[in-house]
């Protein structure tokens, strides 16, 4: 009889909810009258992505390595940490749904039991996105639109993470949601907005993780945007890249109706319609 792996995928695009999703996990796991603090999450996870797991699992130096020969060697990370897994890890990832050459998927087979995958509408991300990295908006969404888009991807110096291919907006949302090695359960961001404990709940259900509903509406309610601006206004977040905007903004969802031109809008619309349509995000002239 096979121990189902205790491995989650949290699963999205950049600036879709991801960050948000895990202070939520972070204040239900503390289960305190005090929200957890940004800084130091608790949700006993980590990112995919990340150099020291990859270095510990292979006892290689990542920085010696191409990009393509780590990617040959991450399946056999993620089947190490779920071996040695003794409680659930809910691992953040920004990577695409991508196979090897081999056919293996870049995120090892039989590795996860469940993936959240969390989709945010594009219009909003390329704002969101445009922040984040303080660049312009126009080039959010070239990066957003481009096929061959990465994160960590360049070949001077050595980025924190390994390489994350995005594949595009469209091209990472039915990477995920059209593979089939691992069930996973969409979660729209503007729905957990509108209901947060109600589609947390659903979340953790498909995950298997149990919690009392007054347990879900504290968490809820410490992962508030508000208090959340609050932390970074005092002390900062260590994930912010920007030196300038802030990393909890406001979260607010429509924002591109009044921040984006027609042009940009159109831009958005014409390279990613069909998935925006299938995932029910109008058009702005619909």
């Amino acid at each position: 009889m096979t121990v189902p792996s205790h491995i989650i995928w949290l699963a999205s695009f950049p600036k879709s909810g991801n960050t948000w999703f895990r202070i939520f996990l972070a204040n239900l796991t503390k289960g305190d009258a005090e929200p957890a603090d940004i800084n130091n999450l608790d949700e006993r996870g980590g990112i995919a992505s990340g150099r020291h797991e990859f270095e510990a699992a292979t006892m290689l130096d990542s920085g010696l390595l191409s990009h393509d020969d780590i990617d040959d060697l991450r399946p056999r990370v993620y089947a190490t940490i779920a071996a040695e897994a003794s409680e659930d890890r809910w691992i953040k990832v920004h990577d695409a749904y991508t196979t090897l050459q081999d056919g293996e998927p870049l995120l090892g087979r039989n590795v996860a039991r469940a993936a959240i995958y969390l989709v945010r509408d594009p219009r909003d991300v390329a704002i969101s996105l445009a922040h984040h990295n303080s660049m312009a908006v126009d080039g959010a969404i070239k990066f957003m639109n481009a096929a061959d888009g990465a994160f960590c991807g360049g070949s001077k110096g050595l980025a924190p993470q390994l390489r994350q291919k995005l594949t595009g907006w469209s091209g990472h949302v039915t990477s995920w949601l059209d593979q089939t090695d691992v069930p996973v359960h969409l979660m729209r961001y503007e729905d957990l907005q509108a209901a947060p404990a109600e589609f947390f709940a659903g979340a953790l259900k498909i995950a298997g993780r149990s919690a009392a509903p007054d347990d879900i509406e504290r968490a809820v309610g410490h992962a508030d945007f508000s208090e959340l601006q609050r932390q970074e206004s005092e002390k900062g977040f260590a994930e912010r890249m920007s030196r300038t905007a802030m990393f909890f903004r406001s979260g607010r969802s429509g924002g591109w109706r009044e921040s984006l031109t027609a042009a940009q809008i159109a831009a958005i619309e014409q390279c990613h319609g069909a998935v925006m349509a299938r995932l029910g995000y109008r058009a702005a002239s619909g």
